[in-house]
């Protein structure tokens, strides 16, 4: 975060948002399953292992959607070069419309294989080759970063140099209490809100694309 210029710190909060959001409906909808927290998903597969429990199936579909979505996203992501920031938010949009569709026929598993690429693909927009600069579904690592700028401003480094990771943190937070309240307000139907939000950031992304990078 702390090479981002002001329009990508901006960018990298509302992408936070949007998969706190998708996460929190698929949370729901699946009854404690995330389709963007892998490593739940991955605790949930070695308790499931543990326990014999079909859990173990329904996690290690997850975690093959997302990785599945990484891969999707590299490869557009790579195909559209330096347009890939809004092709890869087009995919995203795309695939939770998919999983709006499905999830208000009531093909809540379909739907949640959908989510889960969504949000694999989500995490390609700030790649550079093989790198990922920043990662937007998952936070344990901001966290770790946070106390450790903190650690460092008490040391007598920067003072405030923690303040955009909590802020990214936070957009996680928020993300997912809207999501939750969508879902709660709307069932399947507050997906189309995450689409709606996809197809926004891309079109604010679409101005910096134009530049080659």
């Amino acid at each position: 975060m702390k090479t981002f210029d002001r329009h990508d710190r901006l960018l990298a909060i509302g992408l936070s948002a949007l998969a706190g959001y998708v996460d929190a409906v698929g949370f729901l909808a699946t009854g404690g399953f995330f389709v963007s927290f892998m490593s739940g998903n991955s605790t949930r597969l070695g308790v499931g292992i543990g326990e014999w429990s079909v859990n173990v199936a329904i996690a290690a579909m997850l975690i093959g959607s997302f990785l599945i979505g990484v891969i999707v996203g590299s490869l557009v992501g790579r195909a559209a070069g330096h347009r890939h920031r809004a092709v890869v938010l087009v995919l995203l949009a795309a695939l939770l419309a998919g999983a709006a569709v499905l999830g208000q026929f009531g093909a809540v598993w379909p739907a949640a294989v959908l989510m889960a690429a969504a949000m694999g693909a989500e995490n390609i927009f700030f790649a550079e080759g093989t790198e990922v600069r920043v990662g937007l579904t998952y936070m344990t690592g901001r966290l770790v970063k946070i106390g450790q700028l903190i650690a460092a401003a008490l040391a007598g480094g920067d003072r405030w140099a923690w303040v955009p990771h909590l802020v990214l943190w936070s957009g996680l937070i928020v993300g997912g209490a809207a999501g939750a309240a969508a879902f709660l307000a709307m069932g399947g139907a507050s997906l189309w809100i995450a689409v709606a939000a996809a197809l926004g950031i891309a079109a604010i992304a679409r101005g910096p694309d134009a530049v080659a990078r």
